[in-house]
């Protein structure tokens, strides 16, 4: 049970302190179109965005965040009953686990303190046949996080395909 404490104590508080301090940097920095700034020789320009939709900017109405403040909610409730399902030993989970409460409290963070959304100042990354969009530090989480949640869950389903058991009782013993 420590060691779940002990990634999750580690993940959040580093998360969502780059989120707090990169968004502030990006809205006091960034706010003139003149700014110039850009990270890698230019690779990624800095970009100040307000995001009210989902991922890629999807909307479902023309002020989502009712929309999806809720669903945040009941998707951070769930990634809490998969965290205590999750054993001791599961390192891979529970650090995808932790990066993607983070980066979706990070954001559920902008979108209940103003209606502006959610604040993006990364890219867009031209990738020469699409400009990926702009995003933040809590994006970065929380992809990653799913990323990772995914390879744990297929790395579960083979091993328990393997053992023709249940991979909890595995990785307990």
């Amino acid at each position: 049970m420590r060691l779940k404490i002990l990634i999750f104590a580690l993940t959040f508080p580093v998360i969502t302190a780059l989120d707090v301090v990169t968004k502030r940097w990006a809205l006091a920095e960034l706010a003139s179109p003149d700014h110039g700034h850009e990270l890698l020789g230019g690779l990624v320009p800095l970009t100040l965005a307000f995001n009210k939709g989902a991922a890629f900017g999807i909307r479902v109405t023309e002020d989502s965040r009712w929309f999806f403040v809720p669903l945040t909610v009941v998707a951070l409730v769930l990634l809490g009953f998969l965290y205590k399902d999750a054993s001791n030993r599961d390192i891979l989970r529970v650090s995808s686990i932790s990066l993607v409460v983070s980066g979706a409290l990070g954001n559920l963070y902008d979108r209940v303190r103003w209606d502006r959304g959610v604040v993006d100042f990364l890219g867009p990354v031209d990738l020469g046949f699409w400009d990926f969009p702009i995003f933040n530090v809590a994006d970065m989480a929380i992809t990653c996080g799913a990323i990772l949640l995914a390879i744990s869950f297929y790395l579960e389903e083979k091993a328990m395909q393997t053992a023709g058991g249940d991979v909890r009782e595995i990785i307990q013993q």
